[in-house]
């Protein structure tokens, strides 16, 4: 009753509710408003629901937090800084809400407000307690989101009638509940990389500029391509340094690097890539052991595609050397994916960054090397074994 007459914008995401309706999705979209069946969504036991709030269609903040007060609830407001502006000195510290938890009797709505972010999706904030607020106000630790922050894809949506209510739901409910325990968010880290550029100045010649561009339509054509075929891929080696320490793309890096897990490989990559316009450079090593493709981007910029094996305890990737067919491995601790912003884009990185970077980079990957030799400078490189030459035709392709 508070959100429609007040008109916020609010849509169900509690993942209970969720898988309940889904399962019972034709009869619950047949149910007309107001039919009085009985209670079989709502009124499963739990602490809280959960309602997404649609912050940028909100219009009236204010009066209806006093509103909701008046009408008995309990509210308690969580706000942080606006990491959107983080990049800009002048407008930092901009404080916007990130969640209202609200009690009544003996239950709770967590309204987790998204933001609209540059990329087209959505994005909801760390619930975070500050210093002076009641850790006893509810059952903290059972809430589904806020743990960390996250990041969706912005859901088309519907109404439904459930229980006789009429609420809105993504129009997937299965994609928006598989989105959920993947939607873990790290931000990029402005400070640093002010810092980073107060020490090392910027490149802003033409050539790092016209560079910067160019990889930047190239990373965000192979992100629409990866993406329609369905295959996962992440930020990797120069690219995913130049994310985590300037925030930028390294202009000198003249390539654009991407990891797959070898188990989401699609036969079909290459002519996906082919057929928007980039073709295949190379292609070292086979699906079984050491894959790597590389294709060609428009002004001489490669777009180099690692494929990551697992072992027990660690991960590696492949590396091919075409005039000998030695073959050779970069070994990386586990790490899992977590989203991030870059190019105006929501993308993959390693959420373990730190471990991942200083795996192929050492300890002292904040300081700009120029000169890089794949076979030698990585400290996670080992030699491994080389190709038969019976193998040569099919493991090492050069185009």
């Amino acid at each position: 009753m508070l959100t429609s007459n007040q008109n916020v914008p609010v849509f169900l995401i509690d993942p209970l509710i969720l898988e309940l309706i889904n399962k019972d999705f034709e009869q619950v979209k047949n149910t007309s408003h107001g039919s009085t069946s009985e209670c079989k969504f709502f009124c499963v036991p739990r602490d809280f629901t959960a309602f997404a709030l649609w912050y940028h269609l909100w219009k009236n903040e204010e009066g209806w937090f006093r509103i909701a007060e008046n009408m008995g609830f309990q509210c308690l407001k969580i706000e942080s800084k606006d990491p959107r502006l983080d990049g800009i000195d002048s407008l930092s510290g901009t404080e916007i809400p990130l969640h209202y938890i609200c009690r009544l009797a003996n239950h709770a709505i967590h309204l987790v407000v998204f933001h609209e972010r540059n990329g087209n999706y959505l994005w909801h904030g760390h619930l975070r307690l500050k210093g002076h607020m009641d850790r006893r106000f509810v059952p903290f630790r059972k809430l589904q989101f806020g743990r960390y922050p996250g990041a969706f894809d912005r859901p088309e949506l519907q109404q439904i009638t459930v229980d006789g209510l009429e609420v809105f739901i993504p129009k997937d409910p299965v994609h928006f509940l598989e989105e959920i325990p993947h939607s873990r968010f790290i931000e990029c880290r402005y400070k640093e990389a002010r810092a980073f550029f107060q020490q090392y100045l910027d490149d802003n010649t033409v050539e790092a500029m016209t560079f910067r561009k160019n990889a930047k339509e190239l990373l965000q054509l192979a992100a629409k391509t990866l993406k329609k075929l369905g295959v996962r891929f992440w930020l990797s080696s120069g690219t995913c340094l130049g994310w985590y320490r300037q925030c930028n793309i390294i202009p000198y890096s003249k390539d654009v690097d991407l990891g797959i897990f070898i188990q989401d490989y699609k036969s079909d990559i290459i002519s996906a890539f082919q057929d928007v316009g980039l073709p295949l450079k190379h292609k070292f090593g086979k699906v079984e052991d050491s894959l790597e493709l590389s294709f060609q981007g428009k002004d001489d910029i490669k777009l180099d595609i690692f494929f990551f094996y697992e072992e027990t305890d660690h991960m590696w990737n492949g590396g091919t050397q075409a005039k000998t067919g030695k073959k050779f491995k970069y070994l990386f601790p586990k790490f899992t994916l977590c989203w991030t912003e870059f190019v105006d884009m929501k993308i993959h990185v390693p959420c373990e960054t730190v471990e991942y970077i200083e795996a192929n980079y050492g300890k002292s990957w904040k300081i700009p090397v120029k000169t890089w030799d794949w076979k030698r400078s990585p400290p996670n490189v080992r030699p491994n074994g080389i190709w038969p030459i019976s193998e040569w035709d099919e493991v090492i392709q050069l185009y």
